[in-house]
């Protein structure tokens, strides 16, 4: 007789997401540091707990972080862990995630067929896996929708209709999270009084003479004229063109938000675009704050996914019209502007 296994299914983006908006506000993953070792034991820990059956294998399914859906640092090393497999899909060019939904539903299916687990945690919300996890049921494996809880307790992100079909939704231990998933702080920069004197240091122990004693270089002359070689200094600014806007048939700019949302969607969005930019600003170095705001009005697609992921998840809308999208990109800019000043 076969032995009983269950199986882990972690769709990564949905945990570190969901980790992050819990701990940090956003579900930015830049806003976080994860102990990913630590997390995946103690993951590994509760499922053979819950399912009383030994775990064949964590299956960890992301994007690679490297061209062509190759691994990157932390992935790799996530993938030296003792029963943990690698699944990645990849990234689009618009930072969307390209056949991480389609490996995990061959995966169910397959496992399932083959009899190779009896019970499957799916640590995922995603809605498109709901007809994967009707097959896999139908092929008599048990999937658990295994979810991160938000702050009030309650599953985080996961879809009506993956809920509805899967056999049960159970929570990932919530002290679990918040003790391998931690709010990434930014480094304090030095002060320049502090830059000099190792700099001083360091050059007196190398034998290098202080800037100050050593005579300034003169300057070579450039010719005049259109024989003049090209430099830094005579080269013109480069200029980013952006796409033309899309032509609506009423100026957003002047329509009074009340017209475009109702005060619900309202409050939602002022707190979603005030986490989204304050823990994006709090990571930030002064000259990436500066490069950021110099964009203006193009949010950069990290961003934009979550500030439409966390709307999405705060609202319990799956679509996002496109006026309160509007809205809630103006109210990003607002937050961030807002932020970087203080």
């Amino acid at each position: 007789m076969n032995r009983s296994y269950c199986a882990l299914y972690v769709d990564a983006g949905y945990l570190l997401a969901a980790t992050a908006t819990r701990v940090s506000g956003s579900s930015l993953r830049a806003g976080v540091i994860v102990d990913h070792q630590r997390l995946i034991e103690k993951l590994i820990q509760q499922v053979e707990e819950a399912s009383n059956l030994p775990l064949l294998r964590v299956n960890w399914y992301d994007s690679g972080g490297r061209p062509g859906g190759n691994p990157d640092e932390q992935q790799e090393k996530i993938g030296m862990l003792p029963r943990v497999k690698l699944r990645l899909g990849r990234l689009s060019y618009g930072g969307e995630q390209k056949g991480v939904d389609l490996r995990i539903g061959l995966d169910l299916a397959t496992h399932s067929r083959n009899r190779i687990v009896d019970i499957v945690y799916l640590l995922s919300g995603d809605d498109d896996l709901t007809e994967a996890v009707e097959e896999a049921q139908h092929l008599g494996a048990q999937v658990i929708v295994f979810a991160v809880p938000d702050k009030d307790g309650k599953p985080n992100g996961v879809s009506k209709h993956l809920w509805r079909e899967a056999d049960d939704v159970q929570l990932v231990d919530a002290a679990l999270i918040d003790d391998t998933v931690f709010v990434r702080q930014a480094p304090t920069p030095p002060t320049p009084d502090t830059n000099a004197a190792e700099a001083a240091e360091t050059g007196a122990a190398q034998g290098v003479p202080a800037p100050s004693t050593v005579a300034p270089k003169r300057a070579t002359p450039v010719p005049a004229g259109p024989a003049a070689l090209p430099s830094p200094a005579n080269m013109p600014t480069k200029r980013i063109d952006r796409p033309a806007p899309t032509h609506l048939p009423f100026d957003l700019d002047k329509v009074d938000p009340a017209l475009l949302v109702d005060a619900d969607e309202e409050h939602a969005i002022g707190a979603v675009a005030s986490a989204v930019a304050r823990t994006w600003m709090r990571t930030a170095s002064p000259s990436e704050r500066e490069h950021l705001l110099h964009r203006k009005p193009s949010i950069p697609p990290e961003l934009d996914r979550a500030l439409l992921v966390d709307l999405s998840t705060r609202l319990g809308a799956y679509e996002i019209s496109e006026p309160v999208r509007f809205r809630l990109r103006t109210r990003f800019w607002e937050a961030a502007e807002t932020a970087a000043h203080e």
